[in-house]
This record gives C-alpha cells, structure tokens and sequence, in this order.
C-alpha cells in the first residue's frame, strides 16, 4: 500500500501542473526570446563605438592606437571570460537578475566614460564595466534561453539570437557615427548608456527564468520541472572548464572561434572604420558599410541556424571559415575614397558570415557536452573573445608601426583558413553520448 502511494506521488511529480497542459496560442517561450532579442540589441549598442572612437579620441587626447586599442580589447577579454560565469550565475540568482544588473553596468561605464581625462579611466569604464556587462549578456545568455526553453528549433532560435548583436550594430552604428560627426564622441556615449537602461523595464516585466515558472513546457518538449538554484556558481564554471579541457573537441572549437573572434570583433568592427578613413572615406561612409554588414549578418546568421539544424555542423564551419579567409585576402585592394560595387560585394559577402559560425559551434557544444553546453559554450566565447582582444591590440600597434592595416588582414585571412581545417577534424558523437551535467 505503502508503495503504490509513493508511486502515486511520484507520477503527481512528473506531471506538469494544470496550466501547463493548457496549449497557448503562441508558446511564451516565443516571448522570452524576443525580449531576450531586444536586450541583446541593447547590449550590442556599446560595441558599435570603439570603432568610431579611435580617431575622436586619438585627436582630443593624444592617446595612440595602441593605447586605445588595449582599452577594447581589455573590454573584449572580459565579454568572453566573463559568459562562462555568467551563465552559472544564471542558474544560481535567474536570468533576469543577472541581466538587468548587467545592463545597468553597461550604462554606467558608458555615462562615466564622459567625464574621462586619462587613458587609465578608459580602461576602466570600456574595458572593465563595459566588458563585464556586456559579458553578461554575450552569447552564452543566448545558449541558456534557448537550453530552457526550446527542444524544438533550437538552431533557428539561436540564429535569431545571434542575430541580435548585429541588428545593435545596425540600429546604433549610422546614428552614433552621425552624433559623433556632428556633435562629438561624449554625446554618442550618452545616447549608448540610455538604449541600456531603457531595456531593463523590459527585462524585469516580461523575462522570465524557466518555463515552470509559467507552468509550461519547453517548445517542442515535455515539461521539466524546475532544478533549484545552483549553488557554487563560480566553482561549477570552473569545475565545467576542467572537464571539457580534457577533450580533443573543446580545444578545437577554442580554436576555431578564437580565428572567428580575431577576424570579426577585434578586425573589421574595430579597425575597419579607421582603415578606411586612412583612405579617404568619411567616418559617416565607412561606419554605414559596417552597418550594412550588420544587415546581411542578421540573414546569414538565422539562415546558418536553419542549415545548423539539417547538416553537418563540421563542414559548415569550414565553408564559413574558408569563405571569410578568402574575402579577407582581398578587402586591402577594394579600399579607397569612394564606395565601389568591389566594396559593396565584399561587404554583403562578409556580412552573411559574421557571425554564421555562431549557430554550428553552439550545435557542437551541445552535442559534446549536454546540459553542460551552456557554460562549455561560454568558455569557447571567451576563446572568440580573446581571440578578437589580442588583434584589436594588434591592429592598432600594427598601424601605429607600419602606417597601414594591410599586414593585419592578410595575416587573419591566412588564420580563417587554419579554421576552416580545425574545424573538419572536430569528431562526431551521438546524442546519447554526449556528456552528462557535472553537478
């Protein structure tokens, strides 16, 4: 008797509660995403100005490149190393802690850099507060709503997701460029700390941590009780990081997105612009070029999480990596004063492979690493991170040293395609293998 009570509590426990056997019109799991979209614009809206700054700043201050360039990649760093803990820290306090309070760092470095002075305090307000918010809402918060959340379009979601750091760049980059043309870089700093503060509302109204909070199921899955807080955040991410070092795959997708992060962020989003401003192009062309890369990124990518979900996420990579190589190889000879229909093809070419990578390298993760992915991804982001720190340093000691970029893109051309080959030797698992929480 004793037995079949148990059992009868236990089937009680499986059971979703009653309002989640109730199908609603549109799944919120479709609502979480979107206010996971709008805030990852907002927090994408800092990144659109480094690379308007660098010349503004170099002028008013004194300050060389190489200086300059050291505060973004301070801030790059920290964006990648700081997802991992992240999204731990998201399973301990909840996605909508850790975001609103994220947000509200960004806005803060933004508005302090206004007052700055020294070359130390941009360090501080872009590399630290910045880096450490915007780090918050990286890519791994992406990987975190749509674990939760979806079973089904997982690939297109994260596509989605993904895209939503180039549609920042787009909504921001013209404008900003425009503010700091006509009325200064402080301005356009203000205007970047007021997108993030006006999305935390949004966050704290509408977010929500898991889909039990709603008694729901996952999009296209069964309904899954809601774990308790993690515990011991920081030791976990950790303990994650250990784990996943002991495998061929983590050191080769480390690799690979380390290329991506170097070629993308720490290249043409922040040393684009002064390139070809170096060649006579107005600030105001230039920054519109990246903004149109900013739209065919936002294609490329959610059309790469629709490929992610029906092949081979090895062999998409490669063609991404390859393709990118290529087009970096020539973009020195299609720089001038004026916008060619040269520049305009490399510029939609690039675009739909900006961010491409995203949707596969998060696939393999998740395949490699099961309901670790999250922070295994957020690790791997910090490599990408790390990887675009070092060249945008780079960039701007190499301009400094020899006067021109051109040695900087050639040399990232020739390490998109060392990715492209990494990213073939990457093995396969099956799902069932695949490797199981580490507590």
């Amino acid at each position: 008797m004793t037995e079949t009570i148990e059992s009868a509590a236990q089937d009680d426990d499986r059971r979703p509660p009653l309002e989640a056997r109730r199908r609603p019109r549109v799944h919120r799991a479709w609502i979480v995403a979107a206010v996971t979209f709008v805030t990852i614009i907002g927090g994408a809206a800092f990144n659109s100005l480094p690379g308007l700054l660098i010349d503004p700043l170099h002028t008013e201050f004194g300050w060389s490149r190489g200086e300059i360039g050291l505060a973004v990649s301070i801030d790059m760093a920290l964006y990648g190393l700081t997802a991992p803990f992240a999204a731990a820290l998201m399973d301990r306090f909840g996605i909508r802690r850790v975001v609103a309070a994220a947000l509200t760092m960004v806005a803060a470095g933004a508005l302090a850099s206004v007052w700055m002075t020294a070359s130390w305090q941009l360090m501080i307000y872009w590399g630290l507060l910045v880096g450490l918010g915007t780090g918050s809402m990286a890519m791994a918060f992406a990987a975190t709503v749509t674990n939760r959340w979806f079973v089904a379009r997982r690939g297109l979601v994260t596509g989605i997701l993904t895209a939503a750091g180039a549609s920042g760049q787009l909504v921001f980059l013209p404008l900003c460029a425009w503010i700091v043309d006509e009325h200064g870089w402080r301005p356009a700093s203000v205007t970047v700390a007021l997108a993030a503060l006006v999305v935390v509302p949004f966050v704290c109204l509408l977010m929500r941590d898991h889909p039990a909070d709603v008694g729901l199921a996952p999009y296209g899955g069964a309904y899954v009780a809601k774990p308790a807080p993690a515990r011991g955040a920081a030791r976990r991410t950790v303990k994650v990081l250990f784990k996943a070092a002991r495998t061929g795959p983590f050191w080769l997708l480390a690799g690979t997105f380390a290329i991506c992060g170097a070629s993308t962020n720490g290249l043409i989003r922040t040393h684009f612009v002064p390139s070809a401003h170096d060649h006579g192009m107005p600030i105001t062309a230039a920054a519109s070029l990246l903004a149109v890369i900013g739209i065919f990124d936002v294609i490329g990518t959610i059309f790469s999480g629709w490929l992610t979900d029906r092949f081979d996420a090895r062999r998409l990579l490669a063609v991404y990596y390859a393709l990118r190589g290529i087009s970096l190889l020539f973009l020195p000879m299609l720089m001038g004063p004026d916008v060619r229909p040269p520049m305009v093809f490399f510029i939609v070419f690039y675009g739909l492979d900006w961010v491409a990578t995203v949707p596969p390298t998060l696939a393999l993760c998740r395949e490699q690493y099961g309901e670790d992915s999250a922070i295994v991804f957020g690790w791997v982001l910090a490599s990408h991170q790390v990887g675009a720190a070092v060249v945008a340093f780079l960039g701007g000691v190499a301009r400094d040293v020899f006067g021109s970029y051109d040695v900087v893109w050639y040399a990232s051309g020739a390490l998109c395609a060392v990715a492209a080959l990494m990213s073939l030797v990457i093995r396969r698992v099956r799902a069932s293998s695949a490797a199981v929480p580490s507590g």
